[in-house]
């Protein structure tokens, strides 16, 4: 395998919408990865969570922990929140599901020469942190608080730090690719071309249950919608220089952050695979392969 120096993976969030995310990852499995690894990849969110299943080298791993557990009570559910302040069970997903029902290969991700980075929100500074991960035993903990949404999780307290979603502060981490030395980057996103982020509706309940305790976080969640636009607007402007690759759906995409739909779902996952596929040959002149 011939690595591409200074070449960086950077993977939005999005909820459910990430299973668009899962296929291009999948293509990736399936064709670039016989010939070069990225130097980096920065996961976010929704994001962070699917880079892993990549990196362990996991073919289709990524859609079906995402959607295989959907009926299940204990997996995400109104119950959960109310009982455990998370929506998505916490044990469940980071512990039951790769260590019993759908393994992880933790010895693959170490072997694995892609540095990996879950973007999370420190919720006391407001600002985002990139948690380099080699040890993904110990890592998936900032995994957690990288896809940990405000008000439907609970924070996530790791080293005395409060941490929540990394897409708060840092949707897209274009700019930290770069700061890390990455001249090019390709750019999965989870919304069509042409998408502008609205504010945020759910600000009366921020203010409610984070203004007190962490004020940064609640200023963070409302400006987020100007920091996301102008970051898109950057991409753009990148991407007409040669210097960054953008794969994303065609249209916009018709389902909700906790959709239950497993056939639209399925279809999502097969635009973002056959999306990779139609721009593959684009893909590797850009990558100089």
């Amino acid at each position: 395998m011939t690595e591409i120096k200074q070449t960086g993976l950077v993977l939005e969030g999005g909820g459910m919408r990430g299973a668009f995310t899962t296929g291009v990852l999948d293509f990736f499995l399936d064709s670039l990865d016989k010939e070069f690894s990225f130097h980096s990849c920065l996961g976010v969110s929704a994001g962070a969570i699917h880079a892993c299943s990549f990196l362990s080298k996991q073919r289709r791993r990524g859609f079906e922990t995402n959607t295989e557990y959907l009926e299940e009570e204990q997996y995400c559910s109104f119950k959960n929140l109310v009982k455990t302040g998370d929506l998505f069970d916490a044990d469940f997903c980071y512990k039951t599901i790769p260590d019993e029902l759908n393994p992880y290969d933790y010895k693959t991700f170490e072997e694995n020469p892609t540095r990996f980075y879950a973007v999370v929100t420190n919720c006391r500074t407001g600002e985002a942190e990139y948690k380099l991960i080699t040890d993904m035993h110990r890592g998936i903990y900032y995994v957690r608080a990288s896809g940990s949404l405000p008000l439907v999780s609970r924070t996530v307290w790791i080293q005395k730090q409060p941490y929540l979603d990394g897409g708060v502060a840092d949707s897209i981490p274009i700019k930290k690719s770069e700061e890390l030395g990455n001249e090019k980057n390709v750019v999965v996103l989870t919304r069509e071309r042409g998408y502008q982020k609205g504010p945020n509706k759910l600000m009366p309940m921020a203010y409610l249950r984070y203004q007190k305790e962490f004020p940064n976080l609640v200023r963070q969640m409302k400006n987020r919608h100007i920091r996301y636009n102008e970051t898109l607007k950057y991409l753009y402007e990148q991407e007409k220089e040669g210097k960054v690759f953008i794969l994303c759906p065609k249209e916009p995409v018709e389902i909700g952050r906790v959709e239950k739909d497993k056939e639209k779902l399925e279809k999502l996952y097969k635009q973002g695979y056959d999306t990779a596929r139609e721009q593959y040959q684009e893909l590797r002149s850009f990558l100089g392969l």
